[in-house]
């Protein structure tokens, strides 16, 4: 006997309790080593993909006005008694259906005035909810809740006691603004010029000749969420899972030198992947002194500068959440340098380089050196493999996009299609179904075919 199909949405509201799609990954992995498929300490790899949210993606008009009608349409179930003393004659026009404005005659200011109506609007109505008299539960309704907050996000207060619509400069970051007011976890983000709103999936899974390749870690965030907040989450739950292994193989976006130390120290994890490169003027031009060229003593805590002048004791500088030193040169000893102008742009103040600290440093600069040798190259072209598993995911079981709304129903989502991959892979292996081949263009294979 079958079950009826809309008993799924209670069996997938049953497995985001107590993570128990996660357990159910655990569990698999648990089997999987015992039947010696899988084992701690070997190789990983870890990449990501975005996530295109299961409903549309709105302008910040739309938003305001979308939101609104979404409010009235729920009070308007709940309490439509309270809620009809408040309705003014022309909105049934304005919220009578679904907001969807493709573009507004007239301009920014037509845009800014048409938003500024929705505001006025919502305002009366969150006034209301508010009141003394209003019934306390009204105030509860998801629906409201979202309404409110997306007025605390795009309207604000003058000096002359206006609502007005916020300048996109003065906005919150989009990891805390809706895009949608049907799933409020579905945020907008950008990277590498691809744009969209939804969530973001890192996939980590083994990467060993003698073992088939398994999924063993599945992380889905809000899209704004870079990759390199994730590599100590990783680590922490491999390890908890006795998964940890001895060398993880990630690209630029999971790896800082911070990020190397801890896993090594922490879990004695081998962290494998580019550190970024100096981006420093004379770095990038290949002219003039880079930070490679100062000498540092750590223990006097000075920089020496290729003309041999040393630095004044180091202040504290924070860049992008990270802790630096900075070591400042004389003023005099700079304006005199015959070097002053491949070495500084500045035409007044000295020279400065911002370091960290000691042991990150020696970090940073190792990784450097050894990321331009031929055989740290061989070791890292294993990370490529990642690439053939979200194609994989993506091609198969639609993992750019997610099938319901919101992070807990997503990531489900996104452990059942690691379960199956996972599956399929053992099955391969099992049968020793030989490895699809990489797909390459037919003018590609013509090009190869002549050079050979």
């Amino acid at each position: 006997m079958g079950f009826d199909h809309s008993l799924l949405c209670d069996f997938r509201a049953r497995l985001i309790e107590g993570d128990a799609a996660d357990r159910m990954l655990r569990v698999m992995l648990k089997r999987l080593t015992e039947a010696g498929l899988l084992k701690s300490g070997g190789r990983q790899r870890t990449d990501a993909t975005y996530v295109l949210a299961a409903v549309r993606r709105l302008s910040r008009l739309e938003l305001a006005g979308e939101s609104l009608r979404a409010a009235l349409e729920e009070l308007a179930v709940i309490a439509p008694g309270w809620l009809q003393p408040l309705i003014e004659p022309e909105w049934d026009k304005r919220y009578g259906r679904k907001i969807e404005i493709r573009k507004v005659p007239g301009g920014p200011e037509a845009v800014i005035a048409r938003a500024e109506i929705f505001g006025r609007d919502g305002q009366k109505v969150l006034a209301a909810l508010w009141s003394p008299d209003a019934p306390g539960r009204l105030r509860t309704l998801p629906q409201v809740k979202v309404l409110r907050q997306v007025w605390v996000h795009h309207y604000y207060w003058d000096e002359e006691g206006q609502l007005r619509w916020r300048d996109g400069h003065a906005l919150p970051p989009a990891s805390l603004r809706f895009d949608s007011p049907y799933d409020t976890d579905a945020h907008y983000c950008t990277k590498n010029g691809t744009e969209w709103s939804g969530y973001r999936v890192h996939y980590t899974e083994t990467c060993e000749e003698q073992r088939p390749e398994i999924v063993v870690h599945v992380a889905t965030t809000i899209a704004p969420v870079q990759d390199g907040q994730l590599t100590e989450q990783i680590h922490d739950d491999l390890a908890q899972t006795a998964l940890a292994p001895a060398e993880h193989v990630v690209d630029a976006a999971y790896i800082t030198p911070a990020h190397v130390q801890r896993a090594q120290q922490v879990h004695g994890i081998t962290l494998l992947g580019p550190i970024v490169a100096d981006h420093s003027r004379q770095a990038k031009s290949g002219e003039g002194f880079g930070k490679s060229a100062f000498a540092i003593d750590w223990e006097r805590q000075q920089a020496t500068c290729p003309r041999g002048k040393t630095s004044s004791q180091p202040g504290t500088l924070r860049i992008n959440g990270h802790e630096y030193l900075q070591f400042r040169f004389a003023k005099a000893d700079c304006l005199a340098c015959p070097d002053r102008h491949p070495c500084t742009a500045s035409a007044t103040r000295p020279r400065s380089i911002a370091l960290l600290p000691q042991p990150l440093h020696e970090i940073q600069v190792r990784n450097r050196l050894d990321q331009q040798t031929e055989q740290w190259q061989r070791r890292y072209a294993v990370r490529a493999g990642i690439e053939a598993t979200l194609s994989q995911t993506v091609r198969s079981n639609g993992l750019r996009r997610t099938r319901y709304r919101g992070l807990a129903k997503t990531h489900v989502q996104h452990v059942l299609t690691a379960l199956a991959c996972n599956l399929t892979r053992t099955a391969d292996w099992i049968a020793e179904t030989p490895r699809g081949r990489t797909r390459s263009s037919r003018f590609h294979t013509l090009c190869t075919a002549a050079a050979g």
